[in-house]
């Protein structure tokens, strides 16, 4: 696993750093579509091997759907479902999707696709593990991580256990070259031409490329470093209670408030993150006294909420006012009436092109899937099925010389 997590990471460096976004766009759709693929796959499959639906809810354990327990209450549930709404809605990573496409209109297309996507995919992420539950209850430690594919083991032939694999780890580099790529466009635009003004494009492109490697590094360190953090899951919760409302709460409040300032956005959070991690690690050793797992979830959402409402009261009932908003108008004004007009034709063209590359993407991927239908006996109807509407998806795709550019 840890050779595998160095050669995956290295290789996202070198793709994401050799070809920027148009590397990251392409390769995200590309890895959605395989991914999409499988795990539609695997549902069916797996309530094959435990008998159908009704046996499943039948053999289920009692308690086994219960939505709370001590451990994920009411509370955490509520918190965990307000921290997911400012960390989708102010994540870079997810933003860039909002501010990729052309319009307006195109950008709440795609925040519409994104939660209907989120609605009903953790049903279909979770069944799988939930299956496997039932039919190996003995599950202990870290063992319940790698339910999913211990269930894909139990119900897949070896060629489509091995599309999953891929699956996997398409969508681990997805999240991961789409983070490298924003935090290497922060890192050189916000900070490096911030303090190096006069620096060239091509310095600036050095810049860039630097920083993704040294970002990619820091992240397979910190891959490796996650079984002895207590595993994937309380790392990431841990990560969400601590860091997710803190730092995007407060930006996404004051597009909705002409109240905020720069100066409150820092304050809260800096405040935020630097209570919650006292909590998080000086506590338990200087007090031990340490937060359940909901606790460390409300309490990591509700600082930031609570001291936003304090700056938000204090400028509505102050008599001097806040001018930082109307500044910003101004400021906005300015970048109008300054910006060149847009043509548009870089754009159609690298679009065209990008749609080139998924196409064919999509084409070669059906291909692969339907010589997997043609090998496995015991699903090759299902399998090639999919194979060949991913054929009819990709050539839908390919952009003909007459016809009308659609956006991606």
């Amino acid at each position: 696993v840890e050779i595998t997590t160095i050669i995956l990471g290295l290789l996202i460096i070198l793709y994401t750093a050799i070809g920027g976004i148009w590397a990251v766009v392409v390769t995200d759709v590309l890895q959605l579509v395989v991914l999409t693929v499988a795990v539609l796959l695997v549902v069916p499959l797996s309530f094959n091997e435990l008998g159908g639906v009704s046996s499943f809810v039948e053999k289920a354990p009692e308690h086994f759907f219960r939505f709370f327990n001590e451990e994920y209450s009411i509370g955490f549930l509520i918190a965990f479902a307000l921290y997911n709404l400012f960390f989708i809605s102010g994540n870079w990573a997810y933003i860039q999707r909002y501010t990729s496409v052309r319009t307006q209109r195109d950008a709440k297309k795609v925040g519409w696709l994104f939660a209907g996507l989120y609605f009903i995919s953790p049903v279909i992420w979770m069944l799988p593990p939930m299956i496997y539950r039932i039919i190996n209850p003995t599950l202990e430690g870290l063992d319940p991580e790698g339910a999913y594919l211990m269930m894909c083991k139990v119900a897949l032939p070896v060629g489509m256990l091995g599309m999953i694999l891929g699956a996997m780890i398409f969508a681990t580099s997805s999240s991961v070259n789409t983070t490298l790529n924003i935090a290497a466009g922060v890192f050189t635009n916000d900070l490096y031409k911030h303090f190096f003004p006069a620096s060239s494009e091509k310095r600036l492109m050095k810049v860039a490329r630097y920083s993704t490697v040294t970002f990619g590094l820091a992240t397979i360190v910190v891959a490796l470093l996650v079984p002895y953090m207590g595993g994937i899951i309380e790392v990431v919760l841990s990560v969400g209670a601590i860091t997710g409302a803190p730092l995007f709460l407060p930006p996404l409040w004051s597009l909705f408030s002409k109240k905020q300032t720069g100066r409150s956005v820092l304050v809260v959070t800096i405040i935020s993150l630097a209570v919650n991690l006292f909590m998080k690690f000086v506590s338990p050793h200087l007090f031990g006294f340490a937060l359940t797992r909901a606790q460390e979830m409300i309490t990591g959402v509700g600082i930031p909420i609570f001291l936003l409402l304090y700056f938000e009261i204090k400028w509505r009932t102050s008599a001097f006012g806040n001018t930082d908003y109307e500044r910003y108008l101004i400021e906005v004004e300015k970048q109008k009436t300054s910006a060149p007009p847009e043509t548009g034709q870089s754009n159609d063209t690298e679009a065209r092109q990008g749609r080139r590359v998924i196409s064919l993407g999509v084409l070669a991927i059906g291909f692969l899937v339907i010589l997997l239908g043609i090998k496995t006996i015991q699903t090759g109807i299902l399998v090639l099925f999919a194979g060949i509407l991913l054929l009819i998806v990709g050539l839908l795709m390919y952009p003909g010389k007459n016809r009308r550019i659609k956006r991606l």
